[in-house]
């Protein structure tokens, strides 16, 4: 049975090229197999029939025998085109006879926009004392990566030789390629090989990375940790991964491990640490020296009848901030005997009579 372009379009046999486009782009809105409101077979259909009448010569083949013979339509099948066809690499301006696919599959497909290259990301674990946290630290680490040649600073060219522009783009650092298909002609553009899409290619190729750009070397990586820093957080040095000619670095992720300390834990930008006491110094007072994070000593006051688990605040001993450091709380503990000479026992027998 003969099928009627116009009518699975739903369009005139007059209807000119802006009405057709028109109706195709609706119908493949509505009929794409990824939409709620798919169906395959139709989109199939409507994608034939638009591929003939969008073609002056096809369509007046069409219009004329009723099928075509310059090939793309009318066959009865959809022989590889459409279905599984990739369009990512399109370039907007391409396809039909002028007729722009971005406009017409955009919103379908989310545009043809070609993904910036990019190269790949590192990741590593670095460990730190409790301190090193605390206050910040500087690290050095060697990384083997594929970095920006440091020879030619990454323009592929020996020093001092230069650049060209490239011929096989012409400057333009992308090439364009034609397929066919059963719509027509479709041209995609591709990152140009030769010069990595920058349009330029070295007169003289740097003989440290053979006009290639980057070098998979060792190269030392300075790791800025911030005060405060908690145990798995992440830094992100940006740029600082690998690199790829023609586009921007990776990115560098480093993963912080804390150790723990024995006498200080961290809430916020506080400190806090323990104070065992004794219990005649709990109940008379007496003065302690407590070291500190700094490195340094400092002398706290127990206070005369000191509870158990009761905090003393020293300020400005804590993690340091932008907005300066927190403080230090110090927790009391008691230390109670376990065993009492008989003139510790007399003398606590005497206070318990006093109703201590």
């Amino acid at each position: 049975m003969q099928k009627d372009y116009y009518h699975t379009l739903g369009v005139a046999k007059n209807a000119s090229k802006d009405e057709i486009k028109k109706a195709f782009r609706t119908l493949a809105h509505k009929y794409h197999p990824d939409k709620k409101t798919g169906d395959e077979k139709k989109f199939k259909e409507i994608s034939e029939a638009y591929s003939v009448l969008s073609d002056d010569k096809k369509r007046a083949e069409y219009d004329a025998y009723g099928r075509v013979f310059s090939g793309g339509g009318g066959r009865g099948g959809f022989e590889g085109g459409f279905d599984g066809f990739d369009f990512s690499g399109f370039q907007q301006g391409g396809g039909f006879d002028g007729v722009n696919l971005g406009d017409i599959f955009g919103d379908i497909f989310g545009g043809f926009t070609r993904a910036s290259v990019r190269g790949r990301d590192i990741s590593i674990d670095l460990e730190l004392s409790f301190k090193e946290a605390v206050f910040g630290v500087e690290r050095r680490v060697l990384l083997t990566k594929t970095s920006v040649c440091h020879s030619c600073k990454g323009n592929g060219a020996e020093k001092d030789s230069g650049v060209e522009t490239c011929s096989v783009c012409n400057g333009k650092g992308k090439v364009h390629e034609s397929k066919s298909s059963i719509f027509g002609t479709f041209t995609s553009v591709r990152a140009c090989g030769t010069c990595y899409g920058t349009g330029k290619v070295p007169k003289v190729k740097c003989k440290a990375c053979k006009g290639a750009r980057v070098l998979r070397n060792e190269e030392e990586v300075v790791i800025r940790v911030p005060s405060g820093i908690n145990d798995g957080e992440m830094i992100r040095l940006s740029g600082g991964g690998e690199a790829i000619p023609g586009g921007e670095s990776g990115d560098l992720y480093v993963k912080i491990h804390v150790h723990r300390d024995t006498r200080f834990y961290k809430e916020g930008n506080n400190l806090i640490t323990t104070l065992p006491v004794k219990l005649t110094d709990a109940l008379l007072g007496n003065e302690y020296s407590i070291p500190t994070l700094d490195g340094d000593s400092i002398t706290v006051n127990v206070p005369q009848g000191v509870s158990f688990n009761e905090i003393i605040r020293v300020r400005g001993r804590g993690v340091p901030s932008a907005g300066g450091r927190g403080d230090l709380f110090i927790k009391v503990t008691i230390d109670i005997p376990k065993k009492l000479s008989k003139k510790s026992k007399d003398a606590i027998e005497a206070l318990r009579e006093e109703g201590i």
